[in-house]
């Protein structure tokens, strides 16, 4: 059915803008540069995801988390994973408590720090399978279950993981599954000159910044649902299938050059993640539709994590950004899914 956004869609639009530019501007008085960082973590938040933030210390990685949830008005923790971390120092413990006045004892829950809103878990691969699987429950299920009992976790939740690329002695990489479970692998690369400099200035004199909130968590929601509703052309959608589909060697998709650079290829969640993060950064731009332009934008975060390189490809230096700047070259998008006077053709609308 072709539909064209109402008077209240576009409301929306220029509503999550707004607080979009305010968010930013706030940020900025703590974090210099990571434009596409910051980005990219709120397209993840709009979209309901998590992030595995990659980049070496010292790049504020957790400034900018913890600032994010300041931002945000949301209640913050921060997990410090270590090889001899529990589960139950994630998701908590029932503890017995004895009743003062009748004397009788009683199991009580007391939660853990993944009872929050915002979570950094911080070096996630420097813990065991088995307390990394207890926060994999907490991010797919919202959910916690400790004795048998679930406890529902706050809502917003949102999880953001991170991992330094340089040290890999005594660290236990997260299995593909729980790769999986992310929406957005985001690499935090070094800042330009100018900006260390700028770094220099405000992190080595006496200063105090004030954050002030700008969003709480009910609108969060109403931006969340927001996003949902953004219609994409069944050409947009054929597009990030295109991508997603001929990254798999058993489909027949596949060109050759993939089957010798990859062992393994993206799932149906890869899939749905293009379109999702496509419908954030198009609401970002000031569009309540979908282009081909929107899903080429996300495709790295979205696919670096889902691919594995065969030996061939990590022989020859070849990393899943290169595999995905290769397949963005040679898959085209169809003309009616590219930009046309701002217009797309049929616009479907999506539930």
């Amino acid at each position: 059915m072709s539909q064209q956004a109402s008077q209240k869609d576009l409301e929306q639009v220029e509503k999550l803008r707004k607080a979009y530019a305010s968010m930013k501007d706030e940020i900025r008085k703590v974090i210099v540069g990571q434009d596409h960082v910051v980005d990219e973590l709120f397209m993840a938040l709009f979209c309901r995801g998590h992030c595995l933030l990659i980049g070496v210390p010292g790049l504020a990685k957790t400034l900018l988390i913890s600032t994010l949830s300041r931002v945000l008005s949301l209640s913050f923790n921060r997990i410090q994973f270590t090889p001899d971390l529990m589960p139950s120092d994630i998701t908590g413990t029932e503890v017995i408590q004895e009743d003062k006045n009748t004397g009788k004892r009683e199991f009580k829950f007391m939660a853990g720090p993944v009872f929050a809103n915002v979570i950094l878990a911080d070096e996630i691969n420097r813990t065991p399978p088995k307390t990394q699987a207890a926060l994999l429950e907490a991010m797919q299920e919202y959910q916690v279950t400790v004795g048998g009992q679930r406890h529902e976790l706050q809502k917003p939740f949102f999880v953001l993981a991170t991992q330094n690329p340089i040290e890999q002695e005594g660290t236990y990489p997260l299995p593909e599954a729980q790769l999986d479970r992310f929406m957005f692998m985001v690499k935090v690369d070094y800042p330009s000159a100018e900006e260390e400099r700028e770094i220099l200035r405000r992190t080595t004199e006496d200063r105090k910044v004030e954050i002030s909130p700008v969003l709480g968590a009910s609108e969060i929601f109403e931006l969340q649902q927001i996003v949902r509703r953004v219609p994409i052309a069944d050409a947009v959608l054929e597009y990030a299938l295109r991508l997603t589909r001929q990254t798999r060697l058993t489909t027949g998709d596949a060109p050759d050059w993939v089957k010798e650079w990859l062992q393994w290829g993206a799932g149906p969640r890869a899939s749905q993640n293009l379109v999702l993060g496509a419908k954030a950064h198009a609401l970002l731009q000031g569009r309540f539709y979908v282009a081909a332009d929107d899903i080429r934008a996300v495709a790295k975060p979205v696919l670096r994590h889902r691919l594995v390189t065969s030996f061939a490809a990590e022989a020859e230096g070849i990393s899943t950004d290169k595999v995905i700047e290769r397949l963005l070259d040679e898959i085209q998008p169809n003309q009616s899914a590219v930009l046309a006077d701002g217009k797309l053709p049929k616009v479907i609308a999506q539930g």
